[in-house]
């Protein structure tokens, strides 16, 4: 049996005024920038470590309030073989914790949980820590969970639970030079027994005495430092050149890391990155072994920041799963979709930041069944993994839509959809909704269904939504009745601009003036009943070029895009001036 950091609480801390987490032993942590990713970070660092990092800035406030207090509650519970959670900590636990640290939650099941709290005195911050008895609601009868005190003042401190936190900018020629960092610890550590000692010495010797015999430089170099006995007097001292460390104790000095034949001095900072994340891996393989030596229980949580940085895209798809057997429990933040997609469903954990409104975002897998689950990792995850870092999300089925929307709402926002953290996502049919949905629902990502507005198309769409978590119709933008989005332009006022994109892609076939005159006769001659029938035969083609026509049109855009558009300013209250 074993233990899992199962909840962290925060109040006050950044841009946290109150939120709760709950971890896997893996945890992925996705988002935007800013969303509060490192935040959560930063407050295990300051709760499990000796870290101290305060500042003023580090308390919450916003325009109406200032916090004057964090606090952050973390609690561990007892596992079972299968990561399951169990009734009581075992006897190995159970003797680290001791009784008095030994608490229960509502449900009867020992707990280990303990309270930070930080307040700031005399212009300098005071860090407490508190050993909580009883875990508590996060909010129940009128009672946040930080309005529940506690008086039994304990530090959180176990060598049995070490705090580890591999910050974005590492790199492993910073770790070489510092004994402070994983790397320096582990070849500080290096013991021989007394005959492998000496015989590594001699071998030393040999080779240091072969190389300077071999080489006429070193050789004279050699000689000529002799002359500092007879220049100091003191002729029973005696000088020795030494190519390679002389003692065993001196190994780590000259240490180098070569990759590929050569030095990491000559690699990108993506493989120095790498590297570095790797020693830790090493450093906590160390650790676990002498702690299991001595019949002693052992269970790092480590903190990552983001830990595909400087890696190209096939790199970071690897990296996940050797992050994910590193001992102890990990709690990585990302801004990698290949990192985020290589994780489970279940070990991910969204935040969403909207004003000044956090949200945690999980996918809580016992709502779904296998081929739910399924459907959403293929068809969502698999291939849409950039949408777990999405403000915002407009689902549809057509080309034209996919094409054209992107294009437009920069005509709505006078702002690239990219900015503004929009994405455009065909489904594939207007049946295979369901699956985004439940994705975006899951993790707190706002999404809207542009949509075809046929009777089937409707009907289908709608029970799709009414299947979904919070069944909200206001979601679905449908086009005037009977009608797809072709229809809508044709049908709507913008039939000239449809005319136009016809045309172009018409005379654009042709081979010389001649033709095209030619041809811009027989284009004329079309009727305007026609066009209709004629774009849904050239859908690829004709898509990029009337969503151009649409963007330079003097004509306001069709009023079901602006509706769409409308309902996406809403929940981003941009700060640009609307072009709209």
């Amino acid at each position: 049996m074993g233990i899992k950091l199962q909840s962290l609480r925060i109040k006050g801390f950044r841009g946290f005024r109150n939120i709760e987490i709950d971890f896997e032993n893996s945890t992925v942590l996705v988002g935007t920038n800013n969303s509060g990713k490192t935040t959560i970070l930063k407050a295990l660092q300051l709760a499990l470590s000796n870290t101290h990092f305060i500042s003023n800035d580090d308390f919450f406030y916003c325009d109406d309030y200032i916090d004057d207090t964090i606090i952050i509650d973390l609690l561990f519970v007892p596992i079972d073989e299968d990561c399951v959670i169990a009734s009581q900590f075992d006897e190995n636990w159970a003797d680290v914790f001791k009784a008095e640290r030994i608490g229960i939650d509502s449900e009867g099941n020992q707990i280990m949980a303990f309270r930070t709290v930080i307040n700031e005195n005399n212009k300098t911050f005071r860090k407490k820590q508190y050993y909580i008895d009883q875990w508590e609601p996060f909010f129940e009868n009128s009672l946040n969970w930080y309005d529940h005190e506690y008086s039994n003042d304990l530090s959180f401190y176990f060598d049995e639970i070490p705090f580890f936190y591999l910050e974005a900018n590492r790199d492993i020629l910073e770790d070489i030079k510092s004994k402070s960092s994983y790397l320096g610890r582990i070849l500080s550590s290096l013991e021989f027994t007394p005959e492998a000692k000496q015989t590594i010495e001699s071998l030393i010797s040999e080779l240091n005495d072969a190389t300077i015999a071999n080489s006429d430089i070193l050789s004279d170099l050699q000689n000529t430092l002799e002359e500092l006995d007879t220049a100091m007097d003191n002729p029973n001292n005696s000088v020795q050149l030494t190519p390679f460390t002389k003692k065993v104790r001196d190994l780590n000095k000259g240490i180098r890391i070569n990759y590929s034949e050569f030095s990491m001095d000559y690699h990108g900072m993506g493989t120095r990155s790498w590297s570095s994340m790797l020693v830790l891996k090493s450093f906590l393989n160390l650790n676990q072994r002498l702690f299991l030596d001595n019949d002693k229980p052992y269970f790092p949580i480590i903190a990552i920041e983001e830990p595909e940085s400087h890696l190209h895209p096939n790199a970071q798809k690897k990296l996940y799963s050797q992050i994910n057997n590193i001992v102890g429990q990990k709690i990585v933040s990302t801004h990698s979709n290949y990192i985020a997609s290589n994780a489970q469903l279940k070990e991910i954990r969204s935040i969403s930041k909207f004003n000044e409104t956090i949200k945690i975002g999980k996918l809580i897998v016992a709502d779904f069944d296998d081929e739910q689950l399924r459907q959403i990792q293929r068809q969502v995850v698999n291939t849409r993994g950039e949408l777990y870092f999405s403000r915002v999300v407009v689902l549809f089925e057509g080309e034209t839509e996919e094409q054209a929307l992107p294009i437009l709402i920069s005509k709505y926002f006078d702002i690239n959809y990219v900015e503004l953290g929009v994405n455009f996502v065909g489904v594939g049919g207007y049946t295979k909704y369901l699956p985004f949905i439940r994705f975006c629902e899951s993790f707190n990502i706002e999404y809207f269904i542009f949509s075809d507005n046929e009777t089937d198309v409707n009907t289908d769409v709608l029970r799709q939504i009414s299947n979904s978590k919070k069944n909200d119709p206001t979601k679905v933008i449908f086009v005037n009745a009977g009608n797809d989005f072709e229809k809508e332009l044709c049908d709507n006022g913008y039939l000239d601009e449809v005319k136009k994109a016809y045309h172009k892609i018409e005379l654009e076939k042709c081979f010389n003036n001649q033709h095209k005159a030619a041809k811009q006769v027989e284009l004329n001659n079309i009727a305007d009943t026609d066009y209709y029938g004629i774009i849904t035969g050239v859908k690829t083609q004709f898509a990029p070029i009337i969503a151009n026509e649409l963007l330079i049109s003097a004509k306001p855009l069709p009023t079901k895009i602006t509706e769409l558009f409308d309902k996406i300013n809403e929940i981003l209250n941009p700060t640009t001036t609307n072009a709209n």
